[in-house]
C-alpha cells in the first residue's frame, strides 16, 4: 500500500502524488522553446519531485529531447576545480541514465568522447556541451539536450559568477545551442547569492513559480487513499486540511499520514473532524520537521520578530517588498507571501500559531495571578457540570488578571510592547486547554490583524477573536467581521477582546446582538510604563 510521503521526494509507486499535469506542460512547453529557467521556492514544497516527474516524461515520452538531471547539493565548500570533475561525474553518470532508460546505447565515437573527457573549469564546460550536442546532432535526430540543476545554492561562491556567464553565453549565442534548455533550481534566488553585488549575469532567466496545492489538488491527493483503502475523508477535514495550510505539501501530507497512520483509526470508518482535530493538535505540539525549520529561520534574525509581530498586530499590514532584505528573507523562508493586495501575509495558520508560540515566553512570571485568591481549583472552575466552557467567566477573569498584573506584564521577557496582550491571552488559553482536554488552533488565513483562537471541547467550538486597538470604527468593524465568521461555522455566540495601547485606555465589557449572533466584547488596557512611585 502507498503512503503520505513526508521525507524528500515522492514517488508514484510509493506514494500518493499530486499529478499537477497542467504546471508539468507549462514547464515542459517552456523547455521545449528552449528557455532558461528559474525555480525558487523554500524547502519542502515540492520542487524536487516536480521536476523530477518532469524528467521523466522527458526521458520516456519526448526521444527528441536529452535531458540530465544534476545536483549541487554538496559542492558548497570544494575547490572550482574539484566542483568541476565532480560536476562531469554527475554528467557522465546522467548521459549513461538516460540511454539506459531509453535501452539504448552510446556509439562508440561517442562513448570514447566521454571516457575521455574532464572538466577543470567553465571554459572546459563549455567546450564539453559543443562537442556532446554535436555528437548527438550526427547519431540521434538532432536530440537537444536539456540539464535540470537542483539544489543550485550549493555551487561554490567562486565558482558561481563564471558559471552563470557560461550559461548567459552559450543562451545569447542563438539556436541551436547545448544546452537547449538549463533550470536552476533553488531555495535563494541568484540575486540572494551574493556572487559579486553587481548585475546578474543570468538576466535571461524564465522564472516559474510552483504554488502550494489547490483545495482540488488536496481533494485529489487524498482520494487516492480512499480509491485504494475505501476510507473516506469528509468534505469538513478535507476543507479544513487545505484551510489550516494553504496547501503546503509537506503540511497537507503530514496530516494526512496521522489521519492514516498513527491514530489507529478504523479504516471502516470515515476520517471525520474529531479525528482531524486531535491530528491537528498532533501536529502542532510534535517536532515535525517543517515547523522545525520555520521556527529556526525565524530565530536566525532578531529583527524577524518585529517584523512578524507587526504584520500580526495590524490590519493596515505591511507592504510586500522584495527588495527589502528582511522581507525577502522571510518570503525565501516560505514564513510570508504576497498576499492579493500586494501586502504581507503569514504563509498559512499553522506557521502564524508556530510563530505566537515561538515567540512566546515559556514562563511569563505571571501565572500566580492567574487566579483570584478564592478560585482554588484553577481552569477547573471554568467548566460547566455539562461539560461545557463559560467562556465568558474565563475571560472575565482574563481581564481581571491583566489588571491584577498591573504594570508586570511589562516585565514578561523579549516581547514587543504591541505583542505582549496576544502572548498573554494564547499563553492564558494555552494554559487552559491544557488543562481540561482540550484543543486550540488558530484559524484566520492571513494572519493580519485579526487572529480568530478556535478552542474546541467537547466537539463544541468556541471562537474568540483578537485585535489590537485602531480606533472606534475598527472596532466596530471588527464585531460585523466576527459576526460574518460565525455564520460560517454555524456558531451562535463569539467573544471579541481588543487590547488598547494608549495612553488614555477606555476598558469596555459589552455584550452585543449582531446580525442575530451574540458577542461578548473585552477592550483591555495595555500599561505602557510603570506608574512613577511616590518618592518621583
Amino acid at each position: 500500500m502507498r503512503r503520505f510521503g513526508t521525507q524528500g521526494p515522492v514517488h508514484p509507486s510509493e506514494n500518493y502524488v499530486v499529478a499537477r499535469a497542467e504546471k508539468i506542460n507549462d514547464f515542459i512547453n517552456r523547455i521545449k522553446e528552449g528557455r532558461y529557467i528559474v525555480i525558487f521556492a523554500p524547502r519542502q514544497t515540492g520542487k524536487t519531485t516536480f521536476f523530477q516527474r518532469a524528467l521523466d516524461r522527458l526521458i520516456t515520452e519526448e526521444l527528441n529531447y536529452f535531458p540530465i538531471p544534476l545536483n549541487f547539493d554538496i559542492y558548497k565548500n570544494l575547490s572550482t576545480s574539484t566542483f568541476y570533475g565532480h560536476l562531469y561525474q554527475q554528467i557522465h553518470q546522467g548521459i549513461e541514465q538516460v540511454f539506459q532508460k531509453r535501452d539504448s546505447a552510446p556509439s562508440d565515437a561517442l562513448a570514447q568522447f566521454l571516457a575521455d573527457t574532464t572538466l577543470t573549469d567553465h571554459l572546459s564546460l563549455l567546450e564539453f556541451f559543443r562537442q556532446f550536442g554535436n555528437f548527438l546532432n550526427r547519431e540521434d535526430n538532432e536530440q537537444k539536450v536539456i540539464i535540470v540543476i537542483d539544489e543550485f545554492d550549493g555551487i561554490p561562491q567562486a565558482a558561481l559568477s563564471d558559471f552563470l556567464h557560461t550559461l548567459r553565453h552559450i543562451y545569447i549565442a542563438g539556436k541551436p545551442r547545448c544546452p537547449h534548455s538549463a533550470s536552476i533550481v533553488g531555495v535563494k534566488s541568484i540575486t540572494q547569492l551574493n556572487y559579486d553585488r553587481s548585475i546578474s549575469p543570468f538576466n535571461i532567466q524564465d522564472e516559474f513559480h510552483l504554488p502550494n496545492f489547490t483545495i482540488e489538488e488536496v481533494r485529489e491527493l487524498l482520494s487516492q487513499y480512499t480509491d485504494e483503502v475505501g476510507q473516506a475523508f469528509t468534505p469538513e477535514v478535507i476543507t479544513s486540511i487545505h484551510k489550516q495550510t494553504a496547501g503546503q505539501p509537506v503540511l497537507v501530507n503530514r496530516l494526512a499520514q496521522i489521519l492514516t497512520e498513527e491514530l489507529d483509526i478504523p479504516k471502516t470508518d470515515p476520517i471525520t473532524m474529531a479525528h482531524w482535530t486531535t491530528a491537528h493538535t498532533q501536529l502542532l505540539y510534535s517536532q515535525n520537521t517543517n515547523i522545525v525549520h520555520l521556527t529556526t529561520n525565524i530565530r536566525k534574525d532578531p529583527r524577524f520578530e518585529k517584523i512578524l509581530m507587526r504584520i500580526t498586530a495590524y490590519e493596515d499590514g505591511l507592504p510586500f517588498n522584495p527588495r527589502d532584505e528582511l522581507i525577502n528573507a522571510l518570503a525565501t523562508y516560505g514564513v510570508i507571501s504576497k498576499g492579493t493586495d500586494n501586502m504581507c501575509d503569514i504563509a498559512n495558520p499553522i506557521y502564524l500559531y508556530a510563530i505566537l508560540q515561538a515567540f512566546k515566553p515559556t514562563v511569563n512570571g505571571l501565572e500566580a495571578v492567574y487566579f483570584p485568591e478564592d478560585n482554588l481549583t484553577g481552569f477547573q472552575a471554568y467548566l460547566t457540570d455539562t461539560g461545557e466552557i463559560e467562556m465568558r467567566a474565563l475571560l472575565d477573569n482574563f481581564q481581571d488578571f491583566i489588571a491584577r498584573a498591573g504594570f508586570q506584564i511589562l516585565q514578561v521577557p523579549q516581547t514587543p510592547q504591541e505583542s505582549v496582550g496576544r502572548h498573554l491571552l494564547l499563553t492564558y488559553l494555552d494554559g487552559f486547554v491544557q488543562a481540561v482536554g482540550g484543543n486550540m488552533y488558530l484559524e484566520v488565513q492571513t494572519g493580519r490583524g485579526r487572529i480568530d483562537l478556535c478552542i474546541i471541547y467537547n466537539q463544541r467550538k468556541y471562537i474568540v477573536e483578537t485585535k489590537v486597538w485602531r480606533g472606534e470604527l475598527h472596532y466596530q468593524a471588527g464585531k460585523q467581521q466576527l459576526a460574518a465568521y460565525l455564520k460560517l461555522e454555524k456558531a451562535i455566540e463569539g467573544y471579541y477582546v481588543v487590547f488598547d495601547h494608549r495612553n488614555v485606555p477606555e476598558p469596555r465589557v459589552e455584550t452585543d446582538a449582531v446580525e442575530g449572533f451574540t458577542i461578548r466584547s473585552y477592550v483591555i488596557p495595555v500599561m505602557q510604563k510603570q506608574p512613577s512611585s511616590p518618592q518621583d
